[in-house]
């Protein structure tokens, strides 16, 4: 039975990880261990689990005394690299919560310290794992549209979790890498999964003119905010449910951090409108575009190839999220088409996190499509969102391999 320790204690540490090992995989893991620096916080994350799992704020002391074989990083972006790299440099592997890093530099360190250490990262990507995205994998790699040539991708958040982005601590650019990195790391992956080719060179447009500081009746956060009665991005913490009581409004006396801050905060530096063009290695081009600002959330994507196009698309919100099925739709050069029917799985991303869940900590099911990403997956998909900023703030093109190469 494999020893786990949790760094980060999030409510995303709590659902996608704590539960699971806890109540679903208690033959195969153990969790050993859990730290963040918030005490509060752990000591709600003990309750939930009706545990009483050793809780550190120095994560050292946690490697020392609990040896890990290994450890599931899931705190703010900024530091995943710090408890990455001191994992491996501990000889303990590493299960990252997506994006593996913000930044090249922390990046370029992540994959030198796993190569002198031998160990390994693993970085969750759910979104392979969903049986509807698997399905076109399974179609893509049969050659249904043949050698693919170009793919135009949109993504739609909406204005329920759109605006959460902006009221938490992503909406600092030096703390998530903006949206094309925390967000889009999904599904730049995605397309280098369908590709199985790498980015080359990307260039960008970025804004930010939904949220910020677009508007002059605003306040530091919701819960104290003279305009809450007016504002229809008012949040109420106090009736947002017990986890994020617990998590987050009884224990932010510890570390003052706020999880209901003003959409309209004038701090808030990270892009609402992005629209990206990147070329692959082999020519493929990816025309992708993300909005934090939808009526309603989902995402649509056309593959164009040799041999013909395939469609894609899923709605998370609004008319069409009640729909009981998903489609692919199969288009080839002679007018003929197939369309292939997916009752909408239950479960978290798709479905997915159900079968990520099931080959991190039990890895009894075969892997003939890749769905578990490396290393350097997890880094090809946030150079892609690194780039993309870098491009923004420049006005010009970026190429991903100098990302990789140490500067100076």
């Amino acid at each position: 039975m494999k020893r786990y320790v949790i760094a980060g204690c999030s409510d995303r540490a709590l659902d996608m990880f704590a539960k699971p090992i806890v109540a679903n995989f208690s033959n195969y893991a153990r969790l050993v261990g859990i730290f963040d620096p918030n005490h509060k916080r752990m000591e709600f994350f003990n309750q939930q689990l009706k545990t009483s799992i050793p809780a550190y704020t120095d994560f050292q002391e946690m490697l020392k005394e609990q040896k890990p074989d290994c450890v599931i990083v899931t705190t703010i972006d900024c530091y995943h690299h710090q408890y990455i790299i001191a994992s491996l440099k501990a000889g303990v592997d590493v299960i990252s919560e997506k994006p593996m890093t913000i930044d090249e530099e922390k990046c370029r360190a992540i994959l030198a310290a796993e190569k002198e250490s031998g160990k390994k990262v693993t970085v969750t990507f759910n979104y392979r794992h969903a049986p509807y995205c698997t399905k076109a994998k399974e179609l893509l790699r049969q050659g249904k549209v043949g050698k693919i040539l170009s793919i135009h991708f949109e993504w739609m958040l909406d204005t329920r979790h759109g605006a959460d982005y902006f009221r938490r601590w992503h909406r600092r650019k030096e703390n998530s890498g903006g949206l094309l990195v925390h967000k889009a790391t999904h599904h730049f992956d995605l397309v280098n999964w369908f590709l199985e080719d790498e980015p080359d060179v990307v260039f960008a447009f970025g804004s930010r003119r939904f949220y910020g500081p677009t508007r002059r009746e605003r306040g530091e956060r919701c819960l104290t905010c003279k305009y809450k009665k007016t504002c229809e991005f008012y949040w109420d913490i106090t009736r947002a449910g017990e986890k994020m009581k617990g998590l987050y409004l009884d224990a932010e006396a510890v570390d003052k951090y706020y999880r209901d801050g003003c959409v309209f905060s004038s701090e808030i530096d990270i892009e609402d409108t992005m629209s990206v063009n990147v070329r692959y290695r082999q020519g493929t081009f990816l025309n992708y575009s993300l909005i934090a600002h939808s009526p309603y959330e989902g995402w649509k994507m056309s593959i164009n190839g040799t041999g013909g196009r395939l469609e894609l698309e899923e709605y998370h919100s609004g008319n069409r999220a009640s729909e009981p099925f998903h489609y692919i739709r199969c288009y080839d050069r002679e007018e003929n088409s197939v369309t292939y029917e997916f009752t909408k799985p239950t479960g978290g991303h798709g479905g997915g996190d159900e079968r990520l869940l099931r080959m991190l900590f039990v890895n009894d099911l075969p892997d003939p499509l890749g769905l578990m990403a490396d290393s350097r997956a997890g880094a090809m998909s946030i150079l892609i969102g690194i780039a993309a900023n870098k491009s923004i703030a420049r006005g010009k093109p970026v190429e991903v391999s100098g990302l990789l190469k140490p500067s100076g």
